[in-house]
Parts: structure tokens; sequence; C-alpha cells
């Protein structure tokens, strides 16, 4: 796995660097999109959150949250809330970089986008609090699924980069986060059986 996490690495910003950048937006969070290899191909874990969440609700995201004061950095604000959220404990990913940070346009949000490369197999613990689902998504369905869709927000339609795989929907910030992660990936990235990386 270390050639894969090394030509992944060399795609990506330095995560320092990333965190300082400077993104549109009242409240500063970070998120983790996590990564792993199972049969040969790249995933990617979402988590959908719950329908009565007052911000967001029922959208596909990765797990992530406002920096608290206590956090170190963006990095551990990331990890904290990955954990929080889903059960995968910081010792457990293996930081690779950093993406583009983004803005919410509702929420007024700056959120930064920290990625991670994880064992397939985890057991997640999803929070009960918030998140109803846990989603783990081939790289290469989600490109197959990337389109534009007219949505309705607030009462106000618009058109956007969405993702869609199976009954998910992935848009706004969260299909942004994605779409950087997929422009920076060769899609032929070679993706080793884990066993004989």
């Amino acid at each position: 796995m270390d050639g894969l996490a090394a030509r992944i690495g060399d795609v990506l910003l330095d995560p320092d660097e990333a965190a300082g950048l400077t993104v549109h937006g009242r409240v500063t969070s970070a998120v983790l999109v996590p990564l792993y290899v199972q049969d040969g191909h790249l995933h990617a874990v979402f988590t959908r959150r719950r329908e009565d969440l007052r911000r967001h609700p029922g959208e596909v995201s990765f797990p992530g949250g406002r920096e608290d004061e206590e956090d170190a950095d963006l990095k551990v604000t990331a990890l904290r809330e990955a954990q929080e959220e889903i059960g995968l404990p910081p010792e457990a990913v293996r930081l690779l970089g950093a993406l583009q940070p983004t803005p919410t346009i509702a929420t007024n949000y700056a959120v930064y986008p920290f990625v991670g490369l994880i064992e397939p197999g985890h057991v997640w613990v999803p929070s009960d609090r918030e998140v109803a689902e846990i989603l783990e998504l081939k790289l290469a369905d989600l490109r197959a699924g990337h389109g534009r869709r007219r949505l309705i927000r607030r009462g106000v339609p618009f058109r956007t980069d969405v993702y869609v795989v199976d009954d998910h929907l992935i848009w706004g910030a969260t299909a942004r986060i994605l779409h950087d992660l997929l422009e920076r990936l060769p899609a032929d990235l070679p993706t080793p059986h884990p066993a004989a990386a």
C-alpha cells in the first residue's frame, strides 16, 4: 500500500498549506475523506445525515464538522469528527494530504477536506445523533455517476453537478470536494490487491 499511498499523496495538497488557504465562510470546519482499497478498487466512505438534523438533513457528506477550540489544528478536527461520527479511530487513518477548501452556500461554512487511507473491512459505529447510514462507494461508480441535475433548495430551482450511485445523491460542497479528488486521481490509478501491496 505504500506505493499507492505515495501516488495519491503526490497529487494532493500539503495539509498544513491547505489549512492556511482562505475560503469564504463564517464557521471553520473540516472533513475527512477516508479511502480504502478492496478487490482492486478504491472506495470512499460517506455518511448519510439524519433527516431530523437542522443543517443538511438527509444529505450525503464526508464525516466532519466545525472546529473546536481544543483542536490543535484542522487535521485534528477532521480526525476527531470522523471518530465521533463513524467510529474511525485517528490512529487507523494514514493522512495523505488535503483537497481545495470549499464553502457551503446556505450554511456559511468554510470546509477543509483532508484525505486519509484506511484498511478495508472497518466495523463502523455511526453516531446516533447525526448519522442515519454509512456508505462505502467505489470511486469508479462515483465517476460514472457524475452529471448535472436540476435541484430545488428552499423553493429555489438551480442546476448543479451531482454524483448518483444507486439511490444516493451527492451534491453541494460534498460534490465539489469529490470532484476535486476525482480530478486529481488518475482514473486508471493502479489499486493492487491489499495482500500484494
